[in-house]
């Protein structure tokens, strides 16, 4: 942390600031990857942006409040943190019913980073942003190993649902049958990308922040660049404050269509309730799966599916291994009976396969199904679940618990009711973090 001396007052007490929220921005220790870090705070936040966004709660604040512990007049911050908002430094939540507004201090993701590269005209300079971008990401693994390492990732793979035979797919989930004859258990709902989509109340699309930084740093594959999916209330922000557009359940579904022939992988929110996004992503210039392929991170919660191999039907053309965005499917030589030449069948590698089934999707010869296997986490129901466990693993529970943000019931409940749906083993380190009588009362009925 030495570094922080070369920076303004007001970027030290922004990365402070970021520190202690449950996604952090942290601090590279290569000099390249430094000043990549140092020149994206600079170029996203005004020094005077710095200096307000370090005063901000980690989670939503009605206005009122933050007036008051600011003392700065309504009128004079609302002014000011709307137009913030409008560059993706702040988010403004509005409630569904009430319409009553809070802001909290946008994460890193899906926050700032991205909304700043998702369109492509406005005041940030995309190539210098793209550049440091470049430089802090992939200078060193700092950035990778803060976010993707811990337990709980920020997305989740979710499978082609035409990797699975026609027969298992009636009107809302999957039912028996399968590659080779044998039961597959139901998928739930939430495990399919439609779903997710119809059962959606907004939905927008954005440009995708990977492959737009790509572009301008010359490496963009040629895959759809209009095709990053918001939905429910990231849909709402992303639409209201012009970073994307909002589009129907028709056009919606028709982009995942068009996503999954174009072989791409969907990774949504990694919860279960009311996911913000669905990604289209490719392995070549996706920041989750490179954590993958460049560090070997497991960036990407993997969705409980595996593929699994017809050998009749196999002709070992080695396209699934092409296509397979994290090099987990290798062609390896098998022995037939009464020929004298080898022939090649894919072989997958378990522990590395996030099951997306684009490799299904690219065997011309139907040859590969997916089933369930494989491994899948532990996904939480909720957003406020996923927040509550990347803090705890941060070691930034009471952080976040006694953060100057909203305290009204319906919030602290969330938090308590997360809480209480730990695993046994995160309970403990709860317990643990949150000095508090009734929190510790809570969690020792697990």
């Amino acid at each position: 942390m030495g570094h922080l001396g070369h920076l303004k007052q007001e970027y030290r007490d922004l990365a402070t600031r970021l520190g202690k929220g449950f996604m952090p921005f942290p601090e590279p220790s290569t000099e390249a990857a430094w000043a990549g870090w140092k020149e994206i705070l600079e170029i996203l936040f005004r020094p005077e942006d710095a200096a307000l966004a370090a005063r901000l709660p980690l989670k939503p604040a009605p206005l009122d409040r933050l007036a008051r512990e600011l003392d700065v007049p309504s009128e004079q911050l609302q002014a000011r943190l709307d137009e913030m908002a409008d560059r993706g430094l702040v988010m403004d939540l509005v409630h569904p019913k009430t319409k009553k507004v809070a802001y909290m201090l946008a994460p890193p993701l899906a926050g700032f980073l991205e909304f700043a590269m998702m369109r492509t005209h406005d005041h940030v300079p995309k190539k210098r942003l793209a550049e440091a971008l470049h430089a802090y990401l992939l200078g060193d693994d700092t950035f990778a190993r803060e976010i993707f390492l811990k337990p709980t990732v920020v997305g989740r793979a979710v499978v082609h649902e035409t990797a699975f035979p026609s027969a298992m797919l009636p009107s809302t989930s999957l039912g028996a049958g399968g590659a080779g004859g044998d039961e597959t258990p139901e998928v739930l709902d939430w495990e399919r990308a439609t779903r997710l989509i119809e059962e959606s109340s907004l939905r927008a699309v954005s440009l995708c922040y990977c492959r737009h930084t790509a572009e301008h740093l010359g490496t963009k594959c040629d895959a759809p660049m209009d095709n990053c999916l918001s939905l429910n209330g990231g849909a709402e922000f992303i639409a209201r404050r012009g970073f994307g557009r909002a589009v129907d359940k028709s056009e919606a579904l028709d982009l995942l269509v068009a996503a999954r022939e174009a072989g791409l992988v969907q990774i949504a929110d990694n919860v279960q309730r009311h996911p913000v996004y669905i990604c289209n992503c490719c392995g070549c210039c996706c920041e989750q799966l490179q954590a993958i392929n460049r560090h070997g991170l497991p960036a990407v919660a993997p969705s409980g599916f595996l593929p699994f191999n017809d050998p009749i039907a196999c002709k070992g053309c080695s396209r699934c291994a092409r296509a397979c965005p994290v090099g987990a499917i290798a062609m390896e030589a098998s022995g037939t009976p009464t020929k004298r030449k080898n022939r090649l069948l894919p072989t997958v590698d378990a522990e590395r396969c996030i099951g997306c089934g684009v490799c299904a999707g690219a065997c011309p010869h139907g040859a590969l199904a997916m089933k369930r296997g494989g491994r899948r986490g532990d996904v939480p129901k909720t957003g406020m679940e996923r927040v509550v466990r990347m803090a705890l693993e941060r070691g930034n529970l009471a952080e976040l618990m006694a953060d100057d943000g909203s305290t009204g019931g319906r919030f602290l409940a969330g938090i308590l009711g997360s809480l209480e749906r730990l695993p046994p083993v995160q309970k403990v380190m709860a317990r643990e973090q949150v000095r508090s009588r009734f929190v510790k009362m809570l969690l020792g009925k697990g």
